[in-house]
């Protein structure tokens, strides 16, 4: 079963203004978008919510919740590379205040930026990386987008499908939860999204791109070497 943070990954909150993580240079920022609140967890909109979870449970990260970003923010360290692991806190639609001001703070360069996020537009069991690009019309990537100023930014998308009867629909679509079959089908999207995110800060993305990108029923997980 998908299940909240709280539940699955032993995150914990810490007081206002409190920060147990200073300022580093060379570090890699991960940043998995969604909407706070428990109406909202598991459900097909915080695809990139879960992502982070699970790096958050692999890379033995903690993520708490720092005031200052409206986000919940975490650090881990993958053979000597410094990690940041955010969720944004704002709402998908003003996800870019959070990854900006936690960008600014720790100093991560552009192209040490990866965003996890979810898209309609593609089937559900297919992820796709991309060093850069539009929205697509994804609010949370537009506001990263505005704040950030630019579109050259890696983005990793995870693949939602699309409600098949209107485009009128897709709001109550992406803010549903996963059905019990389709719940097997994304754990196994999240094992090969979180070897993709993992080739990318090893060995850049356009290996893993090559690896990774496509469907997780038309090809096994790699191990990563």
């Amino acid at each position: 079963m998908l299940s909240a943070p709280e539940e699955r990954c032993g995150l914990s909150r810490v007081g206002p203004g409190k920060s147990d993580f200073p300022p580093m240079e060379n570090a890699y920022l991960i940043a998995g978008l969604g909407n706070p609140g428990t109406e909202y967890v598991a459900t097909r909109h915080n695809a990139g919510f879960l992502l982070v979870d699970r790096l958050a449970r692999g890379w033995q990260g903690r993520l708490s919740f720092e005031k200052k970003f409206n986000a919940k923010v975490g650090q881990a360290e993958l053979e000597g590379k410094k990690l940041i692991l955010e969720q944004p806190q704002t709402y998908m639609n003003l996800s870019g205040q959070a990854v900006a001001a936690v960008m600014a703070y720790y100093h991560v360069p552009i192209n040490g930026v990866l965003i996890l996020v979810d898209d309609a537009d593609l089937p559900l069991g297919e992820i796709r990386l991309r060093p850069a690009g539009s929205s697509g019309g994804h609010h949370g990537l537009e506001s990263i987008e505005q704040h950030l100023g630019t579109q050259n930014y890696a983005r990793l998308r995870l693949g939602i499908g699309r409600h098949p009867s209107a485009e009128r629909q897709i709001k109550d679509y992406v803010l549903s939860r996963f059905t019990m079959e389709e719940t097997s089908l994304f754990e196994n999207v999240l094992r090969r999204a979180e070897a993709q995110v993992e080739r990318w800060v090893l060995t850049g993305i356009e290996k893993a791109m090559t690896e990774y990108n496509g469907s997780v029923k038309d090809t096994e997980i790699k191990e990563l070497e």
